[in-house]
């Protein structure tokens, strides 16, 4: 079964991927009757050397998005891993050497079709009179033993580019920047590492893994890699690589040790998410440092892909100051990315957490600890919680991700082990601001945020006094608060439902002769028939508003919960006589 692409057509994918970045970058140009992008400000170059590159399309952004004043003057794309043919990239030799430019160094990846078709067209154009030189470049640290074809051309080629741009911006010759690239090129090695395969337009995935299999060594255009190796953790996985990489029994490894300096790049190969990218680049990053490796630069994104292979390539290169200053340089191609002029080994990466704010006094602190009641009642809450895991869980999988149980569970966790810690404050402001602070950190989403808004809203009227009318009007802030950032209303099928029913009982608190127990079991008995209405509302927010109605046959799990831990709250006063 050929994959799912999002192209007009298989023939004409690899013209409009390029048609599509020159019509979203006015520093480009297309050269017209052929598959080539180059600057659009080429009269400029008059007297200068001009850079080519190119190769196969499905490599985005290279070569194209690499193309620009200090990198390269234009690219031949060939089609969907396939080499450019010979006459579109002769067309582009002739179209830099009319605008007067003093010769062009052509940028080759070291696979056989580019070697040919480059070589020929530079041939030819030797013939035509044109100043014409070829660096190919093989950056592959895969094979332990010399092939005949020589090491593949990888991401490191992009650094050649960048280097060969300095030099060509700065008006050095031909034959200068030939050999210094060359040079550079050889203390420079790249790696990859796959979890699964691409596929071309049109055609199949090029190889099959196990789940459990990740490939090493692997080449730019799905081709296999030179071993299967088990599924690891990010760590494990850098550290092979780069044992791989650096090994000086390979002959195909980058001479790097102790005390050497590098340019890092860490290479979307295109389809690893973002998040798997960071992992890896700090992975990298200490794993280098680890070993007494400098890291001058680092580079994270995609600069060469194989099209959507869940998969990355790290690139070292061996720097010196001078070199530095050439990876450094200007340019303003579209796709090199805002590297600080810094370096990334011995900057200072944390900074000091601020301290805390000195607390408000509060009116209503006698001081010392909370009384025993206050400790049960919290303990009491978190048994409570810790019975409910499986069944809250239950519930949410109806209409969330199944994790409403588990979330209460890590609250109650973590306010037994800060009971633990030692007696919880006596005032009640404090007690609940503490709570806040603990759920927000501890709890996690959603819940943990509402509950950590409630709490601290609650927290202010008991600053003042502690009476019944203060605990009433403690809920009316907690319940203000929810619905001024969680945007839920009472009949939203959400927790607030079950508060919110709650707190109209508790506004009996604020009459003189309220009694606290009466009040309260009221109060819960409220909190506990909204809880089971929720199964009969359609949900105005929170997760469940993204699903039917119709699938929504059970209570909402938040207002299962909120009832429980007012029903926990009450039988512990009842038991105690409050």
């Amino acid at each position: 079964m050929t994959s799912k692409k999002l192209v007009n057509s298989v023939t004409g994918c690899a013209d409009d991927a390029l048609a599509g970045l020159v019509a979203c970058n006015p520093g480009l140009q297309l050269l017209q009757g052929h598959r080539v992008a180059l600057r659009s400000d080429l009269d400029s170059l008059k007297g200068r050397v001009a850079l080519l590159s190119g190769g196969g399309s499905g490599h985005e952004p290279a070569h194209a998005g690499f193309i620009g004043k200090g990198m390269l003057t234009g690219v031949i794309a060939g089609a969907v891993f396939t080499s450019p043919a010979v006459g579109s990239i002769l067309a582009a030799i002739r179209a830099v050497a009319q605008v007067g430019t003093v010769g062009t160094l052509l940028i080759v990846k070291n696979y056989t079709g580019d070697r040919l078709n480059f070589g020929l067209a530079r041939e030819q154009a030797r013939a035509e009179g044109i100043a014409v030189e070829m660096v190919v470049i093989g950056d592959d640290s895969a094979f332990t033993t010399l092939k005949k074809a020589g090491r593949r051309g990888l991401c490191g080629t992009v650094l050649i580019h960048k280097v060969a741009g300095a030099l060509a911006e700065a008006g050095v010759g031909l034959q200068e920047i030939t050999e210094r690239v060359s040079m550079v090129a050889k203390n420079m090695g790249t790696l990859g590492v796959s979890l699964s395969s691409c596929s071309v337009p049109g055609s199949r995935p090029t190889f099959e893994l196990a789940a459990d299999e990740v490939e090493l060594g692997l080449g730019i255009h799905g081709e296999a890699g030179v071993r299967r190796v088990k599924m690891a953790t990010a760590d494990e996985i850098v550290k092979l690589m780069l044992d791989h990489m650096t090994n000086p029994s390979n002959v195909s490894h980058v001479p790097v040790q102790a005390g050497s300096s590098v340019v890092l790049m860490v290479n979307n190969l295109g389809g690893l998410s973002f998040l798997e990218l960071g992992i890896i680049a700090d992975a990298a990053v200490r794993s280098l440092e680890g070993r007494g490796v400098k890291i001058a630069r680092a580079l994270v994104g995609t600069f060469m892909s194989a099209l959507e292979m869940p998969g990355l390539s790290l690139t070292l290169l061996l720097v010196d100051e001078s070199l530095l200053k050439l990876i450094d340089a200007e340019t303003t191609a579209s796709a090199w990315p805002a590297v600080p002029r810094v370096s990334v080994t011995g900057r200072k990466r944390t900074r000091a957490a601020p301290t805390e704010p000195v607390e408000a006094p509060d009116s209503t602190a006698a001081g010392g600890s909370a009384p025993k009641q206050m400790v049960l009642v919290l303990e009491r809450v978190c048994s409570t919680l810790l019975g409910l895991e499986e069944h809250l869980n239950a519930l949410d999988r109806a209409a969330g991700d199944g994790d409403c149980g588990t979330t209460h569970s890590r609250a109650a966790r973590a306010i037994q082990g800060w009971l633990k810690e030692g007696p919880p404050p006596a005032s009640p402001a404090q007690l609940l601001s503490k709570l806040s602070l603990l759920l927000l950190e501890k709890m996690g989403g959603s819940s943990g945020a509402l509950y950590g808004l409630f709490l601290t809203a609650a927290a202010q009227p008991l600053k003042a006094k502690t009476d019944l009318p203060a605990w009433s009007a403690a809920m009316d802030a907690g319940l203000e608060a929810m619905q001024k950032y969680g945007k839920a209303a009472p009949g939203d099928r959400t927790m607030l439902d079950s508060l919110w029913a709650a707190g109209q009982e508790l506004q009996a608190w604020k009459s003189p002769r309220a009694d606290l127990l009466s009040t309260l079991t009221k109060a819960v008995k409220s909190a506990e028939a909204a809880a089971q209405a929720t199964k009969n509302m359609e949900a105005g927010a929170g997760r469940a508003s993204y699903i039917s109605s119709a699938r929504l046959d059970q209570p909402d799990p938040g207002a299962v919960a909120a009832a429980a831990i007012l029903r926990a709250i009450l039988e512990v006063l009842q038991r105690q006589g409050a």
